[in-house]
């Protein structure tokens, strides 16, 4: 690389940071960044356009599965560096002429974030320029009820997103804030959960002799914890 050549800085947030704010005009009118969701857990997500068929796929996923994600108090925000007038358009031609997997006249009720200037975009590092300087890649950012970014996950432009994924997180985040657990690999509503470590042998060998802990070794502790406690725990908590 040259000397003088400009490197751009791409401003991503982390997990654990507070989500950058912002106030934009949406398809659901005026929104104010996250102030707007406190006490929600939200899916912020990106697309890289509308009037694409990936992006158009997704869409229609996502309004499926919006009563699905509102039972697990968690409210769906999109994002795409296009202008209001093409979201209108783009989401009336999902509804009236778009089936896909037998989802058809499907209607988009949660609002998609007008983003021409690149703003809201650059501030969550959405645009990476070695897989387009002018569209946003497939950006999901998992906010909790307090403003806190909890997970984050990327796609590259031609990658469709895992929709069972995005809704495993979402349930996994709190259960394991409800419990104070962690999950395993793959976990699910009704598989074990990850017990932390024991801070001295004493306190290992306490675990170990817990009818309800499964210890492998001092390191690795399990204990059952049913999908009905869960979803009673999680699902609609208001």
């Amino acid at each position: 690389m040259e000397e003088n050549q400009e490197q751009q800085v791409i401003n991503m947030p982390r997990i654990g940071d507070a989500a950058p704010e912002f106030k934009a005009v949406t398809t659901q009118g005026d929104i104010n960044f996250p102030a707007d969701y406190k006490g929600d857990w939200v899916i912020l997500f990106s697309h890289p356009a509308d009037f694409t068929p990936v992006c158009t796929s997704e869409f229609m996923t996502f309004a499926t599965m919006e009563d699905k994600f509102t039972e697990a108090n968690c409210k769906l925000v999109g994002l795409s560096i296009d202008g209001l007038y093409s979201h209108i358009a783009w989401l009336r031609t999902i509804k009236e002429k778009i089936e896909y997997k037998g989802m058809k006249d499907v209607e988009v009720n949660f609002p998609l974030i007008e983003d021409i200037k690149m703003d809201v975009a650059r501030k969550y590092g959405m645009i990476q320029p070695n897989e387009d300087t002018t569209k946003a890649v497939r950006a999901v950012f998992f906010i909790d009820p307090n403003g806190i970014i909890r997970a984050i996950i990327y796609y590259p432009l031609s990658l469709g997103r895992n929709f069972d994924e995005l809704y495993r997180v979402i349930i996994a985040l709190q259960a394991a804030d409800e419990f104070g657990v962690a999950t395993p690999a793959d976990w699910r509503p009704g598989d074990d959960v990850i017990i932390g470590p024991a801070g001295s042998c004493g306190d290992a060998k306490g675990r170990m002799e817990d009818s309800e802990i499964d210890c492998k070794d001092w390191f690795f502790c399990t204990k059952k914890l049913d999908k009905e406690t869960v979803l009673k725990r999680v699902l609609n908590k208001k």
